[in-house]
């Protein structure tokens, strides 16, 4: 078995090649420019893999791994391993970064093989190509919405600095006939200018999140765990399938708390010598996305259901409004794991646990 250590850039892919004794045979910088990398496999391909030898293969994550994953896995690769990378060490070149993951992998080989945990080492695991599109889709529906938000603003900030809000037709904007209203609106000459620029894009945007809200209902139809999701108040398609294809399959996650904890909505510790509680704020590690959409959930749960706005309020005397809110989010994760292991809609699992808020 051989043991391929990858740190990953951009412009330079650096590789670090070992054996069963720990020993390097190759260490090496390599091009990504596709002739380059295409002939360094075919050439460790032909020198060691028809030999009979195996490898294996561990990988920082970074936003432009599924390239070269795909293209270990086409040149015969046995497993490729996702890790989250360290904290950035005083000492640091690439070349220590690739030696390094190779001797992680060879010394941890059986339980990373296994897919057992390791101590110390966060493991990424590999999304399915249905999840990935799903999370690109959604994360462009993010991003759609918040530049509408700034057109909208920009839109704003032009009518109060001629004290013109007052004349919209309609109290909520952007509607048809608000932006009737705008474009026969009579404005100074860069302020005319820029309106119309604005109108113009804000029309884009609104054809953009149509475009992709039409998609994603689609993806939420064909996908069980999306659907399932969706039986919770106030979860449309878009935060369903948001977090669906963020949490991916749900086997891998043992007991309830590990999806709060996977998604950093648990608290920090640092316990030390005599100090044995002390307690911070939550990690934050995990899916910014999903934190921002169990944050949306949790007003939609306080408004619709009872029991849970008497459990809020009893967490909001004690601990502040902040910290309960933080308390919801985590137990929405909790049942959210519930609901997907056992396979039932929200109003199933409310009515297995009544007494639960």
């Amino acid at each position: 078995m051989l043991f391929l250590g990858i740190d990953q850039h951009a412009r330079q892919i650096t590789i670090s090649l070992r054996d069963e004794n720990c020993d390097v045979l190759l260490a090496r910088q390599v091009s990504p420019q596709p002739e380059k990398i295409h002939a360094f496999f075919q050439q460790l391909t032909r020198e060691r893999v028809q030999n009979g030898e195996q490898f294996v293969a561990v990988v920082e994550v970074c936003g432009f791994n599924d390239w070269l994953i795909r293209m270990l896995y086409d040149y015969r690769c046995q497993k490729v391993i996702l890790i989250q990378p360290e904290d950035r060490k005083k000492q640091k070149t690439d070349r220590r970064d690739a030696a390094a993951l190779s001797e992680l992998l060879r010394a941890n080989r059986v339980r990373l093989l296994q897919g057992k945990p390791v101590r110390g080492l966060r493991r990424v695991d590999i999304a399915s190509t249905t999840d990935q599109e799903n999370r690109r889709l959604t994360t462009l529906r993010k991003d759609a919405g918040q530049t509408r938000t700034r057109l909208v603003n920009k839109v704003r900030q032009i009518l109060r600095r001629h004290n013109l809000g007052w004349e919209m037709p309609t109290k909520k904007f952007p509607t048809k006939a608000a932006i009737a209203w705008l474009k026969k609106l009579v404005l100074p000459e860069i302020d005319r200018l820029e309106m119309d620029h604005l109108l113009t894009d804000l029309e884009q945007v609104q054809q953009r999140i149509a475009d992709l809200e039409k998609a994603i209902a689609e993806r939420c139809g064909n996908s069980e765990d999306a659907a399932i999701i969706a039986s919770m108040p106030g979860v449309a398609a878009f935060t369903a399938t948001s977090l669906a294809c963020r949490i991916g399959r749900i086997e891998r996650f043992p007991r309830s708390h590990s999806l709060a904890n996977y998604w950093g909505l648990t608290p920090g510790c640092r316990n030390s010598g005599e100090n044995n509680q002390r307690l911070g704020r939550i990690t934050k590690a995990g899916s910014g996305m999903a934190r921002w959409l169990l944050a949306q959930m949790t007003h939609k749960v306080l408004r619709k259901d009872a029991r849970w706005r008497e459990w809020y309020k009893r967490v909001k005397l004690r601990r502040g409004s902040t910290i309960a809110r933080v308390a919801v989010m985590r137990k929405l994760a909790t049942i959210l794991w519930h609901m997907l292991t056992k396979r039932q809609s929200y109003a199933d699992w409310r009515a297995l646990a009544p007494a639960a808020a």
